[in-house]
């Protein structure tokens, strides 16, 4: 178990826990047992760009350290591969 903030781009988790105070996150799709991915890290760190389901999001890094995630094998992913924009 390990926060949000120390997977690289590429890398894969499921949330274990969001903090309760977090409802904005929680409504945005990042709640316990989803699959996120994170996509990109800003050159200084903050934002993070993270996927959830169908759901892209930029995290600060104050809010991405709240989430806790535990980092899965990339062949166990449930998520879709990325699509290029269109």
């Amino acid at each position: 178990m390990l926060p949000l903030t120390q997977l690289s781009p590429g890398h894969r988790a499921r949330i274990l826990k969001v903090p309760p105070e977090k409802k904005r996150l929680l409504a945005l799709g990042l709640r316990p047992g989803a699959v996120v991915e994170i996509l990109l890290r800003a050159p200084l760190g903050d934002p993070l760009e993270v996927r959830a389901g169908e759901t892209y999001l930029l995290l600060r890094q104050a809010e991405a350290k709240g989430i806790l995630v535990d980092p899965i094998a990339a062949e166990t992913h449930e998520l879709p591969p990325l699509q290029p924009p269109r």
